[in-house]
């Protein structure tokens, strides 16, 4: 079963009460495009819309927020809103205090009504046990501006780039549907509801060390109690409700007291609630898997244009390559496997060990070794995915896989349909009876290596998040596929006669 993430609690953005905004805003579609199921063999999910109401938080949330110092990226300002009457979004803004920001704690916690446990006051500083969460999640989940990569990309993308942590999708997503352009501020007219709880932050310390299971549940259990008391939960048991889990999605599903993660998807109150997670359960309808964050956060659409431009005509000088840490405690160690394939054909192949922490944001050595080569290989991870997909597809180059849970059964929505159009896949036990990748590799053509990776860069918006909290002019980035996506079941869901796919 799979690692952890960063904490504090459930997430709830407070403004100032904006004026109702305008019905029938001319870029909220009012049919979405036919999306894939993620899961071919059940069907069914819900929601979205932003949760809090102006009784439910009680004084202690008022007193705590009064601790806060004004947050710019917590805080985006209020346009105008289009709620279209056929798939509204709905966001429920409550107080007319606007959040403020502290340095030492950046991310605005919601209280339950009836318990405010200090837990929930632990700042960014303490959001992991080794080190400070604080610069990761700056810039609204972006984390700090990248460095180092002058000479390494164009100069005038350079601005587009940040070290963003793994984890940050939460925020990111939140952010996002604080400005989208189908929000609306009626519940009755709202088409699903979102649910802002950083469940991934909110775990993340409690898996390690000295924590109990009483402890990696607590924060869940507050939000689904406080959720169940609310009207528009009560008229749909949660079908029309969606959250996003920053973590994969074995961290929230422990079976046993002793086990790892908290069992936050076991909750009852969960069963019908969409989850957004960076990995998801094949065989649970209600997981939508959605890209990791990478670094890099379009400006414009004109950012994507010239980044799918450069990366098409950058000189690749090696074949493949491998990023990633060998498992020497591991009998047997797969990655281990991949190095010494690579180690043995020079020239051919770029290794970069990512022991300890050197691959940690804040290097460009990954990026140059996708940048420079053909194929890039991705074995799993700690868990079955792993972010590194990502890093590599935006970067041109051509995913290799060894498991189909790894892409193929996790990002439906994100990738081609076919995965021989974008991917190549080996079977790891192909490899353990002696396939050679540099055979494998080397047996598709010039032209066959140019098609497979057009379809890679024709794919990278659906893969990156946007700097804009708007969203880009025209092209859709991964946000806007998920939401879209999870918006297109809810309606589908609510039509007469409707089965599971």
């Amino acid at each position: 079963h799979p690692p952890p993430p960063p904490p504090p609690n459930p997430l709830l953005l407070v403004f100032p009460t904006p004026t109702p905004p305008p019905l029938n805003h001319p870029n909220c579609p009012t049919s979405l495009p036919s999306i894939a199921n993620p899961l071919p063999l059940l069907s069914n999910s819900s929601l979205i819309s932003s949760y809090p109401t102006t009784s439910a938080y009680g004084s202690s949330f008022s007193s705590s927020l009064s601790r806060l110092s004004s947050s710019s990226w917590l805080a985006p300002s209020i346009s105008p809103i289009a709620a279209p009457t056929s798939l509204p979004i709905l966001i429920i803004i409550s107080s007319k205090t606007p959040l403020t920001f502290h340095p030492r704690r950046p991310l605005p916690l919601f209280h339950h009504p009836t318990t405010a446990p200090s837990e929930l006051l632990d700042n960014c500083v303490e959001l992991d046990p080794w080190h400070s969460r604080c610069r990761a999640l700056s810039n609204d989940g972006f984390g700090s501006k990248a460095t180092g990569l002058s000479g390494v990309i164009p100069e005038d993308l350079v601005p587009a780039w940040y070290w963003t942590d793994q984890f940050a999708m939460e925020i990111i997503y939140h952010n996002r549907i604080l400005n989208y352009k189908c929000r609306t501020m009626e519940p009755d007219s709202a088409t699903a509801f979102y649910i802002p709880f950083y469940a991934g932050l909110a775990v993340g310390k409690y898996l390690w060390f000295k924590y109990r299971w009483k402890d990696r549940d607590r924060y869940c259990e507050m939000i689904l109690k406080w959720l169940q008391e609310q009207p528009h939960w009560n008229s749909s048991g949660g079908w029309d409700h969606f959250i996003t889990m920053g973590r994969i999605t074995w961290d929230f599903r422990r079976t046993k007291d002793e086990d790892w993660g908290s069992k936050c998807i076991y909750l009852p109150g969960m069963r019908n609630i969409t989850r957004l997670l960076i990995e998801r359960n094949p065989w649970d309808y209600f997981d939508v898997a959605v890209p990791y964050p990478t670094g890099f956060h379009p400006r414009s659409d004109s950012d994507v244009l010239e980044w799918q431009d450069f990366v098409r005509n950058h000189n690749r000088k090696t074949l493949f390559c491998f990023a990633g840490a060998p498992r020497d405690t591991i009998k047997n160690d797969f990655r281990s496997l991949l190095l010494r394939q690579c180690m043995n054909v020079s020239g051919l192949c770029r290794a970069v060990d990512c022991a300890g922490t050197r691959c940690s944001n804040g290097t460009s050595l990954v990026l140059e070794a996708f940048l420079d080569s053909e194929f890039c290989l991705q074995p799993r991870g700690d868990s079955f995915t792993r972010r590194s997909i990502f890093d590599c597809m935006v970067a041109g180059s051509i995913p290799v896989f060894f498991w189909h849970r790894t892409a193929y059964l996790q990002y439906q929505w994100f990738l081609p349909s076919d995965p021989k159009s974008y991917s190549v896949f080996i079977h790891r036990n192909e490899l353990k009876n002696g396939t050679s990748i540099k055979s494998v590799l080397e047996s598709y053509s010039k032209e066959e290596v140019k098609k497979i990776r057009e379809k890679v860069i024709e794919y990278i918006p659906k893969l990156v998040y946007a700097k804009p909290k708007e969203g880009l002019e025209s092209i859709k980035d991964a946000f806007d596929v998920a939401i879209e996506g999870a918006l297109k079941r809810i309606k589908e869901q609510k039509q007469f006669g409707h089965k599971w796919k």
